[in-house]
């Protein structure tokens, strides 16, 4: 029981500056796992908000809201579309771990029964610097299939230029 002190009040220290108002004080096996998440959520989003800061995005991108609230999975390529971020929570989705994506095309999670369709509106999309959204079938790490729906937009710069990509992902049904 002394342990669980300890643990109570390196919560209470974690969450006093955080937007996350409450945590709870039973069922620690529980909510280890969900504590652990919740870290690398937040981790994701300061290493999105340096990459924000360090490209000069224009625009506020809601990455917090998407990651923490949604749980959605984000992508972010540079404006040749290679991998230069993925969240933590992408192998839940796929198996892949970030940093085995990181450099590569997110045509590495296609396949044969991906529809073409799709993806030539998603590429067109991007030609245009235009914002998609749509829902594709993509190839875990181990071969198995998944729908993907995927929100993306281009991100801008503060002088107008294309600089990065960012891909909103959930698995559906």
């Amino acid at each position: 029981m002394e342990k669980t002190k300890f643990y109570d009040e390196a919560v209470n220290n974690f969450y006093r500056d955080k937007e996350i108002h409450s945590y709870p004080i039973s069922s620690l096996d529980i909510y280890t796992k969900h504590f652990s998440t919740v870290c690398k959520s937040l981790q994701d989003v300061q290493q999105l908000s340096g990459l924000a800061k360090r490209e000069k995005w224009h625009d506020q991108v809601p990455f917090r809201n998407e990651i923490m609230d949604k749980e959605h999975v984000v992508v972010v390529t540079d404006a040749n579309l290679n991998i230069v971020y993925a969240s933590q929570n992408m192998y839940h989705m796929n198996g892949y771990m970030p940093e085995e994506v990181y450099g590569k095309k997110p045509k590495m999670f296609q396949g044969a029964e991906t529809c073409k369709e799709t993806t030539n509106k998603v590429s067109e999309a991007i030609k245009n610097n235009e914002a998609f959204e749509v829902v594709l079938t993509n190839y875990r790490k181990n071969g198995s299939v998944y729908n993907c729906w995927i929100k993306g937009s281009p991100i801008f710069d503060k002088a107008g230029k294309v600089v990065n990509f960012i891909a909103f992902e959930k698995e559906v049904a």
